[in-house]
């Protein structure tokens, strides 16, 4: 129950501001009103209101943006972090650059991207796999930096090829580093969701913000918000679950 004390404090200094008429309601709509509105958006039937019934449809699109450009961050990612912590050679190659790049604010490429791609899937992805690339790349090269040469040579001595110590002995004493980067990379995949779906797209929950902002619909942009959260607590949820069915030393940790 500790975990809910927090927001259960939210919600009440969200009912106390909202009744005693301290922010006006066109700024800060009340929690019941906020409430009808998303139930109406998930449950409701498309046609009968602005925005009514859009939920699965913004969802499914987003998820498949997120999952697309998650996917391609853990693939460049991993390994080259994982080569770039275990390989001196690799790493000056590709330290300069890596971090010249992350220092470039992601908005900084939505122009570029929509030039390049179009405005679309595509785009999104690429916001998203760019924005989570560098924590995932940091954190393995980080992780497999820290792993003590001694075990590497016990295993050798033992019979422990080099691609069998990889997955013996290099990941699962990197774990730690390497769950940190992944949880990492997925949360500011959904951040970059948002501003990869503010290019134009017709659907998904960044679309539904941008869309309620023209509008002036504070509570649907209140709604986006909520369920953006719940969302990506939710794939975080999933990801650790699949890390403890694939990793022993993952199930140690979480």
């Amino acid at each position: 129950m500790l975990s809910w004390i927090l927001p259960a404090a939210c919600l009440c200094a969200w009912f106390l501001v909202c009744h005693s008429g301290m922010v006006p309601g066109y700024l800060l709509p009340s929690p019941v009103e906020v409430g009808n509105a998303c139930y109406l958006y998930i449950f409701g039937i498309p046609g009968d209101a602005p925005y009514s019934g859009r939920f699965w449809d913004d969802a499914a699109a987003s998820l498949v943006r997120v999952g697309l450009g998650f996917a391609v961050a853990v693939v460049a990612g991993l390994p080259l972090g994982i080569a770039s912590g275990r390989l001196p050679v690799v790493q000056r190659f590709l330290g300069l650059s890596i971090n010249a790049l992350r220092a470039v604010p992601g908005i900084s490429w939505m122009p570029l991207a929509v030039v390049w791609f179009g405005i679309g899937l595509k785009t999104t992805v690429f916001l998203v796999g760019l924005a989570a690339f560098f924590p995932i790349f940091l954190n393995a090269a980080a992780g497999v930096q820290q792993v003590d040469p001694l075990l590497l040579q016990a295993g050798a001595m033992m019979g422990c090829g080099r691609f069998r110590s990889l997955f013996t002995i290099l990941l699962p004493s990197a774990m730690p580093h390497l769950l940190t980067g992944l949880r990492l990379g997925l949360g500011i995949s959904w951040a970059y969701l948002v501003l990869g779906e503010l290019s134009g797209v017709p659907n998904g929950l960044g679309a539904l913000i941008m869309d309620a902002r023209m509008t002036g619909r504070i509570e649907i942009i209140l709604v986006g918000i909520i369920l953006i959260a719940i969302m990506g607590r939710l794939s975080d949820t999933v990801l650790k679950s699949f890390m403890k069915f694939c990793f022993k030393s993952a199930r140690r940790m979480l």
